[in-house]
């Protein structure tokens, strides 16, 4: 999750056009910069390397709000040649990088770096570079939708500390390849901090080591390949209860982090988490990281999806801060931040896009997973509801798909209306168990994988034996909501698509004269006999269309 509260309170004004200079840029004013397309694309200086391991140690002083340290990339050389970037944003800071006790020459071009590499980088062969740096980073404003670091107190006056950084990349923080096309495969991450204090990161804590200083270090080694903005610090006066959840693979080690106070709250509050475990791996397979284990850190903001240590900060209510974003009943019946961000375990964290514009792939499945989690304990109706529900939620202003190379997200209609296009589809599959045997399969399928749009698109449409490809079409890349128009006379229905693409075919369950039956409406007119003087027509509701009576 990124900014759902967002695209409820604000409408995405964005519209796509190029200005004179041909650059792209947005209806809001906003140009796609030479910096956007370092940041959004596969430079010459990132294809070349394939990454395969971090070493984070940082330290962080909250007295000053610095964050220090160095980060040894380990690489395999894919074409020989001797220019990487990495990735660090002002205002932080590379101040040395070295390879093999050489130190490098490298350059700055805004938020992206360029090394030059005295060694010949040969085809197959795994190398390293330390990279050091420091500096203040920006501080995160409204996290996690305007991220950074989150600098605050907890109510005893002791620091809790946080990063979130979606979107606009972990570079705000630490030095890396910051692309989502490439996941480092596996890493240890060292933070450093005041000794009264814990640092809860991504994986599993190997070692606390206490300093000659009075600090302490704690030492998170990652087993699985993870993306950029998933690695998280979380800092703070933490206290710690765990569980065992009997899931799919095996006993998996379930750990929660809350500050002191929270103790007693989240103990009960938090049976959500393994209530969701069970649900997801029903309707998704096994949860992806076994060997990391699950961790839910309460935090200084919402909450986000960081792999195998979410974030939660959602004041230990039901629905969202309380509120039923689908005004129906059925989203006060969980916790919407446990629920919706560890649903991305699934979705974003086994399965990543590799575009940003593709943040579909994220969120939309991670909404409808909300509905899932009320079909397992709820039944169908309740899901379908909720689902139905957050229609209201719907601005239709822009494109699902954002524009590519360039970092760039869609409409934050990815959320509500990509869950509906996926309950949509679902209506079409027509087969519970085929539905299931899909989602399951997207998640064995890509298993630690990062995709692009089309092998989602194609994939469906290949398990579910429909060609979706008009569907996805209409629902990611135009911002119209297909019409269902029809009228009747002389005992025949004439009915047809409008508001949509030129090919789209979509088939649509109705009943005529309370007969359920299927139609198979295009663009162009087409009738129906439908052998009554008083017909009457109703569209099922599980569909997100318009429908037009002309009669009248």
């Amino acid at each position: 999750m990124k900014h759902y509260l967002g695209s409820i309170l604000v409408a995405f004004l964005i519209g796509f056009t190029a200005n004179a200079q041909g650059l792209l840029s947005d209806k809001s004013g906003k140009v796609f910069t030479h910096q956007d397309t370092l940041r959004g694309s596969i430079t010459k200086e990132r294809a070349w390397w394939n990454l395969k391991y971090y070493h984070l140690d940082i330290k962080v002083n909250p007295a000053d709000k610095t964050i220090s340290g160095t980060n040894t990339v380990r690489y395999e050389v894919l074409t020989p040649y001797n220019r990487m970037q990495i990735d660090l944003q002002e205002p932080m800071n590379i101040t040395k990088v070295t390879q093999n006790g050489k130190e490098l020459k490298f350059e700055r071009d805004g938020n992206a770096f360029f090394i030059t590499l005295n060694e010949n980088q040969k085809v197959g062969e795994t190398k390293e570079i330390i990279v050091s740096f420091g500096g203040i980073p920006k501080e995160a404003v409204d996290p996690p939708w305007d991220g950074g670091i989150t600098w605050r107190k907890d109510k005893n006056g002791k620091d809790f500390i946080a990063s979130s950084c979606q979107g606009l990349g972990a570079s705000v923080w630490w030095p890396c390849k910051d692309h989502m096309y490439d996941e480092v495969e596996n890493m240890l991450i060292s933070v450093n901090v005041p000794g009264h204090l814990t640092d809860v990161s991504n994986g599993r804590l190997q070692s606390v080591k206490k300093q000659k200083d009075g600090t302490k270090t704690f030492n998170w080694y990652v087993a699985n390949p993870i993306n950029n903005y998933g690695v998280n610090i979380n800092i703070g006066d933490y206290v710690n209860f765990t569980e065992k959840f009997k899931g799919e693979k095996g006993n998996l080690d379930c750990s929660y982090y809350v500050l002191r106070d929270n103790l007693a709250i989240a103990k009960e509050h938090f049976k959500d988490a393994p209530k969701m475990l069970k649900a997801f791996e029903n309707w998704f397979g096994p949860y992806p990281f076994y060997e990391d284990s699950y961790k839910l850190v309460e935090a200084p903001y919402l909450g986000m999806e960081h792999q195998s240590s979410v974030t939660y900060g959602n004041e230990f209510k039901n629905g969202y801060l309380g509120y039923d974003m689908s005004r129906t009943g059925w989203g006060l019946k969980f916790d919407y931040i446990i629920i919706h961000e560890s649903g991305h375990e699934w979705f974003a964290n086994n399965i990543t896009y590799k575009d940003m514009a593709d943040m579909w792939i994220h969120e939309s499945f991670t909404t409808y997973s909300e509905s899932l989690f009320l079909e397992y304990y709820y039944g169908k109706d309740a899901a379908a509801a909720y689902i139905i529900g957050q229609r209201k939620l719907i601005s239709n202003d822009i494109p699902i798909i954002g524009i590519y190379n360039v970092n760039q997200e869609g409409s934050g209609d990815m959320y509500p209306k990509g869950a509906n296009m996926l309950h949509t589809i679902r209506q079409l599959v027509n087969d519970d168990a085929k539905w299931k045997n899909i989602l399951r399969g997207l998640n064995s399928t890509f298993y630690h994988k990062t995709v692009a749009t089309k092998e989602i698109e194609d994939y469906m449409s290949k398990e579910s034996g429909i060609d979706l490809s008009n569907v996805f079409n209409q629902y990611l890349r135009t911002n119209q909501v297909p019409t269902f128009e029809y009228f009747f006379y002389n005992q025949k229905l004439g009915y047809h698509w409008i508001n949509c693409t030129p090919k789209f075919n979509m088939p649509l369950k109705v009943k005529i004269n309370g007969v359920e039956t299927w139609l198979k409406p295009k663009k162009e007119w087409q009738e129906l006999d439908v052998k009554s003087d008083k017909p009457t027509l109703a569209v099922d509701k599980n569909f997100y269309i318009i429908t037009s009576d002309i009669t009248d």
